[in-house]
């Protein structure tokens, strides 16, 4: 079971209730470390004086400001310390807002919220059942790693998800840092409608197992074909689109393709089926996903699958494909 990365209480008003701050997420990524080219020894970093060439210990290192024209003002640990917020423990809700008032620009990062002990259970179920209802979220300011946050509370199902938030003068106007600030253009209504029509023929109904991080897949292949000493074939990108001539003439070709829309990868799923991929279901699998695998593992009521790598799920349907079609 996951370890709370913070404690504490969430209050408002005169409600307080003990709860544990769990990450939400996590990120599935290829980790490369560095090595020196034609040979197997790792590439380190340290910390040395630019003047001088020699490294320096962690214990005589102080943080420096700078504050122009090349002059730093030098920071101890203990000046630090001086002005960090206090050690709360305690998430303050101050205020409830429409959830449709904050642009999804000033979120940072999804943490659960969830009741540190029995005796929370009750008030941590009405605070999600009166937010659920109100549909409102809550807005409240917290201390973590002597950091303070701003963050908004939501309900999600039967548990709440607290959001750390940028405050406003960590978000950058667009007037001042693009290039240029396109105008809305004075298109017809006509060109207006058939861009809605295309929205339309391309809405479905949002589900995150559509959507899988294809390129990490990819690089998770070329290192196992690596280690297996295997050629590695990639198939080749279309080349990006050249200048929309005709918008009207686009946006008509672009409707009529998405007739048939699917949303995410969901299409590639659907169009193989366990009959299809039959004697030769190796190759027809092989461009597949571990959740798409797994899907279809489900499907055919392949038993183990839960504890199969995407390697395993691959061979077991393969063969399960042969045997039908055997």
């Amino acid at each position: 079971m996951a370890r709370a990365i913070w404690t504490g209480a969430l209050s408002f008003g005169l409600v307080s209730i003990p709860v544990g701050l769990y990450s939400a997420t996590e990120e599935h990524e290829v980790r490369f470390h560095q090595f020196e080219r034609g040979t197997s020894s790792r590439i380190r970093y340290r910390r040395v004086n630019e003047d001088t060439g020699k490294e320096v210990g962690y214990d005589d290192i102080v943080k420096g400001a700078e504050v122009g024209d090349g002059e730093y003002v030098m920071l101890s640990d203990e000046d630090l310390e001086s002005v960090e917020p206090g050690r709360s423990r305690t998430v303050d809700i101050t205020d409830f807002v429409e959830a449709a008032e904050i642009d999804p620009i000033h979120y940072q990062k999804s943490y659960y919220l969830a009741p540190a002990d029995e005796t929370a259970a009750k008030p941590y179920g009405l605070l999600v059942a009166a937010l659920t209802k109100a549909d409102k979220i809550a807005v409240a300011t917290f201390v973590m790693r002597s950091k303070e946050y701003l963050a908004a509370i939501r309900p999600s199902g039967d548990v709440l998800v607290l959001e750390t938030m940028y405050f406003a003068d960590e978000v950058r106007d667009p007037a001042e840092f693009l290039p240029e600030v396109p105008k809305a253009p004075s298109a017809r209504g006509k060109d207006v409608q058939m861009a809605i029509d295309l929205i339309e023929a391309m809405t479905s109904r949002w589900d995150p197992a559509n959507y899988t991080d294809s390129y990490t897949e990819r690089v998770e292949q070329l290192v196992e074909a690596k280690r297996d000493d295997r050629e590695v074939v990639t198939s080749t990108e279309p080349e990006e689109g050249g200048e929309v001539v005709d918008l009207v003439a686009a946006l008509k070709a672009s409707l009529d393709a998405a007739r048939g829309h699917k949303p995410g990868n969901q299409h590639r799923r659907e169009k193989l089926s366990t009959r299809e991929a039959g004697a030769d279901g190796e190759a027809d699998l092989s461009s597949l996903s571990r959740d798409e695998l797994y899907a279809m593992a489900q499907e055919v009521g392949l038993k183990g699958r839960s504890s199969m790598s995407r390697k395993q799920l691959l061979e077991a349907l393969s063969e399960e494909g042969r045997r039908r079609a055997g």
